[in-house]
């Protein structure tokens, strides 16, 4: 297991069980036998014991090794080693007898860095493991967006109706019936002309027959 990743699961796993004044620090500096050492207080022998059982859990868990566990039978001071990592379970005098953070405490390393990198990390991790079946669910679930979009009815454009003109209506004959024309204008002036030939001819004497 990455030493990031191991520091982080070792704190995660320390703060389950409410451990008090956690403290990661680097020792690759120091010596070549592990690179980090964690230190935190259990109030009783009970509970000490259970932080040691969550630690060494949550590290087989995220598949890392656990060497070995050592004082899980006073609880006084339980040392849990995970190779590249020793933590070190105690109850407050103990560890105010032995200062171990003046021993190893040379270079802390600060809680929100450590769980930031770890989760870069493990994140990295992923998009490389799954680099290529993304690309193929990024493009199958394009694909399937666009054939949805061509499936779906497309709504009719509105037309505008043009205003047309009412044509003129031809009164529809029955069968069987006549319809009457009006007379037209041109009929008055023949009238006029019989009147005037009436009254000519009345005017003119008339012709004697010999006797």
């Amino acid at each position: 297991m990455d030493i990031k990743k191991l520091q982080a699961t070792v704190i995660d796993a320390l703060e389950d069980v409410k451990a008090q004044d956690i403290k990661v620090y680097d020792t690759v500096h120091l010596t070549s036998m592990f690179d980090r050492l964690a230190i935190a207080s259990g109030t009783s022998n009970r509970q000490t014991k259970a932080l040691a059982a969550s630690v060494r859990d949550k590290v087989k868990e995220k598949g890392g090794s656990v060497v070995s566990i050592e004082g899980e039978d006073t609880g006084e001071w339980v040392l849990v080693d995970l190779g590249d990592m020793v933590v070190h379970i105690m109850q407050p005098a103990i560890r105010d007898y032995y200062r171990l953070e003046e021993i190893w405490g040379d270079k802390e390393v600060k809680f929100g860095a450590a769980k930031r990198t770890a989760k870069r990390t493990a994140a990295a991790d992923d998009e490389q493991a799954e680099a290529k079946p993304a690309r193929k669910r990024s493009t199958h679930i394009a694909a399937s967006q666009t054939t949805l979009d061509d499936d779906e009815p497309k709504k009719p454009a509105r037309k505008t109706a043009a205003r047309k003109t009412p044509a003129a209506k031809t009164p529809r004959v029955p069968a069987g019936k006549t319809v009457k024309v009006a007379a037209t204008k041109t009929a008055a002036p023949r009238k006029t002309a019989a009147k005037t030939a009436a009254k000519t001819a009345a005017k003119r004497p008339a012709r004697k027959t010999a006797a």
